[in-house]
């Protein structure tokens, strides 16, 4: 019986797994689909692009499965469960949960460092037409070679960077050698790999500094106010065509009796004959719109994105208001930040870290909202990205529009994005501590009565598991063990939290300010007018 349940409740948390594991193939596969160029489209850097941005949210659905068996092994009451009853029992479960965090990340570093940047390198050497097949893999495996090094080095000082006492100064040097070693392999490597990961972790704040926090607001405010009319448009378009055709005869004009034009007339007549052709482009691609029934389904679909909107703004200042919370109450009760930021029990009401708790014992409810604010951050930061483009520093390198995104810039939005939802798990722990930590475990706590004849009688009472709480009555999640090895790492998580919160309001700030965008958005720029408008022909 005992077996049966242990088999029942396991089997009910990985089922769920696998139906949101084809959902999220199916979605990656749409996704990248709707954004490759169908000219430069190729089958290489398309699987690569898939494979890594389903990775990625299959490692993040991998966080409900987690805090699922551990609360599962208790009652409401805080008594383990018959079949969880032996510490061996639940190591073992806990263990499955561990090695698929091992495949996982794993699997994101071999992406990270030699798959995205071998594919990647391979495509920029295509571009030149001199260069063979044969050149282009190994120039693609000179350059991989480094981001190579660079993932040995970061396992290295993740597996050497000693966890525990080091010994004394008198011991030998074989001693701390072999110390070493010994830290190494009683770990099995989780140090080295959770500093490996916790690395691209810090990466991926950066980059969900930048773009979620800007996607928040853009997304939402975009959808409130809607696109342009395209009859205006098309009437603004014309007016343009014609003043710039008017301004092109009278340049002309001037050499009409076989006079040159000037270097500064001729500069001046390119610049206006670059517009036309942009303005004339601009043109075919609105009368397409104009016809297109998609424009019109948007049009009748009005109230519903508003509706949408309103809700994913709601959403957003939940989750700014969450985190904020969050944050302070670490600022005001955590151990400090030689600890990162540990903090013993919630001391001040966390909304979504209640709504969370409330939803874990009707599972798959927590599962569904999980994987909700998952997607939510994909496509808040995927809005960032297509506003912003791909930069570095004040570099822009690419931009990303449907239809139209290079091979390269597809594993460059995939590459954010992985490392975007690799700091999801954090965000997701610093909106909802207590939730990632134990789920909705609960333990007893042994206290005497108060009554004047009860003598040393006690009293068992229910408190729901935090830091404070003994180690053998609470299981803590993989995955706060994987995200919280290191300290420093919590330390710096937690500023990028601030940072988050003030790029959110800056972000707000400017989409408030700008106006509507137009309906062909991203479809025709100066730099592009050689690609082909046959892609955007319905």
């Amino acid at each position: 019986m005992v077996a049966q349940s242990l088999l029942s409740e396991s089997a009910l948390g990985w089922s769920i797994f696998t139906f949101i594991l084809l959902v999220i193939l199916a979605f990656c596969w749409v996704y990248i689909r709707k954004f490759q160029s169908r000219q430069e489209s190729e089958v290489v850097s398309t699987i690569t692009a898939i494979c890594a941005l389903a990775i990625a949210l299959i490692t993040s659905a991998l966080l409900p499965v987690d805090i699922f068996l551990v609360s599962f092994m208790k009652y409401p009451n805080g008594t383990y469960k018959d079949w969880a009853a032996n510490n061996e029992t639940r190591g073992q479960i806990e263990d499955t949960v561990l090695y698929g965090y091992y495949t996982l990340y794993s699997i994101i570093l071999f992406c990270v460092f030699l798959w995205i940047p071998f594919v990647y390198f391979y495509y920029e050497e295509r571009d030149d037409e001199n260069v063979n097949k044969c050149s282009q893999v190994k120039n693609a495996l000179k350059y991989t070679v480094g981001f190579a090094i660079v993932c040995v080095v970061l396992l290295l000082i993740g597996a050497f960077v000693p966890l525990e006492a080091p010994p004394s100064q008198n011991s030998t040097q074989w001693e701390k050698v072999q110390y070493l070693f010994e830290e190494l392999g009683s770990t099995h490597g989780l140090p080295a790999l959770s500093f490996s990961i916790s690395t691209l972790t810090l990466i991926g704040m950066l980059a969900v500094i930048t773009y979620t926090a800007y996607g928040m607001s853009v997304l939402p405010l975009n959808l409130i106010k809607g696109t342009r009319s395209v009859v205006y448009e098309r009437l603004e378009n014309t007016e343009d065509i014609d003043d710039v055709e008017h301004q092109i005869e009278k340049l002309k004009s001037k050499c009409a009796d076989g006079r040159p034009l000037s270097s500064r007339d001729r500069q001046n007549l390119q610049e206006l004959e670059g517009k036309l052709q942009v303005l004339q482009r601009r043109g075919r691609h609105l009368e397409i719109a104009e016809r297109n029934c998609c424009t019109k389904v948007g049009s009748a679909l009005r109230p519903f994105k508003i509706m949408l909107g309103i809700f994913f703004i709601l959403v957003a200042l939940l989750f700014t208001i969450a985190l904020f919370i969050s944050n302070l109450d670490k600022a005001l009760h955590s151990a400090g930040m030689s600890s990162g930021f540990v903090i013993f029990g919630t001391n001040l009401t966390n909304p979504l870290n209640e709504l969370l708790l409330t939803l874990q014992p009707v599972f798959p409810l927590d599962y569904i909202l999980i994987t909700v604010i998952t997607m939510y951050f994909v496509l808040t930061s995927m809005a960032g990205i297509r506003n912003m483009g791909i930069w570095f520093f004040w570099i822009r390198l690419y931009k990303i529009r449907p239809k139209k995104t290079r091979p390269q810039a597809l594993l460059f939005l995939c590459m954010i994005l992985l490392l975007i939802v690799l700091h999801t798990s954090y965000m997701i722990y610093s909106l909802a501590p207590q939730y990632v930590m134990y789920g909705s475990q609960k333990y007893l706590v042994q206290t005497p009565s108060a009554g004047p004849t009860s003598g040393n009688t006690t009293i068992a009472t229910t408190r729901i598991c935090d830091a404070e709480a003994p180690e053998d009555q609470c299981t803590v999640t993989r995955s706060y063990l994987f995200l919280h090895k290191f300290w420093f790492f919590s330390t710096i998580y937690y500023f990028g939290n601030w940072a988050f919160i003030g790029a959110f309001l800056v972000g707000l700030v400017v989409s408030c300010c700008r106006g509507k965008k137009s309906v062909i958005e991203g479809e025709v720029e100066a730099d592009d007018s050689d690609i082909s408008d046959d892609e955007y022909v319905h």
